[in-house]
């Protein structure tokens, strides 16, 4: 199992930015990918991004390109979202998750932190 732990939300205007960052621990060897996902009041959880450890490929929703940017520190075992120009409807919990070895869903989540922004 790999433990995740998010950091970094907060409120900020529109048009603002805000930086989340994802560690993880435990089991990182057994992870290849790093996802952000996002749920919204009343709404049903959402991919955002991914990140693949090895080749640092990368995949965004259409309602984040060209605004998010997610990137890694493999030293680190940390993920980043760089949220720029952000918009009301990007208010939800944000959380990191982890796809490991031998499945190919998203089998660890963080506890998620929130990102509130106002217009």
């Amino acid at each position: 199992q790999v433990q995740l732990v998010e950091s970094g939300g907060g409120l900020v205007q529109a048009g603002g930015s805000l930086r989340l960052s994802c560690a993880a621990s435990g089991r990182t060897f057994s992870s290849y990918a790093m996802g952000w996902f996002r749920q919204a009041p009343g709404k049903e959880r959402e991919f955002v991004t991914a990140i693949w450890w090895s080749t640092g490929s990368t995949y965004y929703a259409d309602s984040v390109k060209g605004r998010f940017t997610i990137s890694k520190d493999n030293a680190k075992n940390t993920v980043y979202l760089q949220m720029n120009n952000l918009k009301p409807e990007d208010t939800a919990i944000y959380y990191c998750a982890s796809k490991e070895t031998g499945t190919a869903d998203f089998g660890s989540w963080g506890q998620g932190t929130q990102v509130t922004v106002s217009s």
